[in-house]
């Protein structure tokens, strides 16, 4: 399916899991750092900090893109890995790829490319340059375009030296039997992902039609993944309105760029419908 031999691939409980070994790989505690750009996955700093690792931000444009001066500044020599979400996680989009080719082919250490929620982008995934640079490292995980969170799979792809060094410091079995199981069934079914996939990528497109003709709405950032970034008139009180009527959205307004801003999840026809029925409601 991915079309890369087996030496090139890690598996681990989700991609969290080769967040943390990356860190324990090339880092040593206390001395080195990471550089990442926020607003982005929270789990980088949360294993860095499990690792005593000092993390660097190298803060995204506030249109969400990298900036390069910035991000060449930040490190220094006991920078081992820059951290790149792609479509980026809170605000779902694709970063720019001639900017991330740059900072591969600049950046003295490990380049991680999280691709977490590429499944529902027409951009080629950042594995088919494996060959092309051995400082690359690609995450994806089955807990998004695969509905699979709870059996907690993801990849590494990376060059065939890193790979066996991920190899040798993993728990022993660290995907249980059962989870294998449950991937390998899904996995032989690719039809049926590519169609949850397609449905998905509708139901986005219904929603930002939607919300764009609210008066509440204040902008819908473009996105790439399974969600949206959407800021709102009063946004504290629409999230705590949503939350007491049984519909989960994210509080994004604490993070860089995100202020008044709400996270919320591409659903089914139905659950986008009721979302709008809510935040109409909300403001009548």
């Amino acid at each position: 399916m991915k079309d890369i031999s087996v030496d090139h691939l890690f598996f681990g409980n989700g991609s969290d899991e080769p967040i943390d070994l990356l860190m324990r790989l090339f880092c040593e505690p206390a001395k080195d750092n990471i550089v990442i750009m926020p607003p982005t996955y929270g789990m980088y700093s949360v294993s860095a900090a499990i690792n005593n690792i000092t993390v660097i931000k190298a803060a995204l444009s506030s249109d969400f893109h990298i900036d390069l001066a910035l991000v060449k500044n930040a490190w220094n020599e006991y920078t081992k890995l820059l951290f790149i979400c792609s479509p980026n996680n809170p605000s779902g989009n694709l970063l720019n790829e001639e900017a991330i080719e740059e900072l591969l082919r600049e950046f003295p250490g490990v380049v991680v490319v999280d691709e977490a929620y590429i499944d529902f982008t027409d951009q080629p995934s950042w594995s088919k340059r494996l060959k092309d640079f051995d400082n690359l490292v690609v995450l994806q995980t089955l807990s998004k375009a695969w509905g699979m969170a709870a059996v907690r799979v993801g990849v590494a792809m990376a060059s065939p030296f890193i790979i066996s060094m991920l190899e040798k410091i993993k728990p022993p079995y660290n995907i249980s039997l059962p989870n294998q199981r449950l991937a390998l069934e899904a996995l032989q079914n690719d039809g049926q992902q590519a169609e949850y996939v397609q449905t998905l990528i509708e139901q986005r497109s219904f929603l930002i039609s939607q919300l764009n003709s609210l008066e509440l709405v204040l902008k819908v950032f473009q996105t790439d993944a399974n969600f949206l970034l959407v800021k709102f008139k009063d946004a504290k009180g629409l999230y705590k309105y949503l939350t007491s009527n049984g519909v989960i959205v994210r509080d994004r307004s604490t993070q860089l760029h995100c202020e008044g801003c709400l996270r919320l999840t591409v659903g089914t026809h139905e659950e986008n419908l009721q979302l709008i029925y809510l935040i109409t409601k909300y403001h009548s």
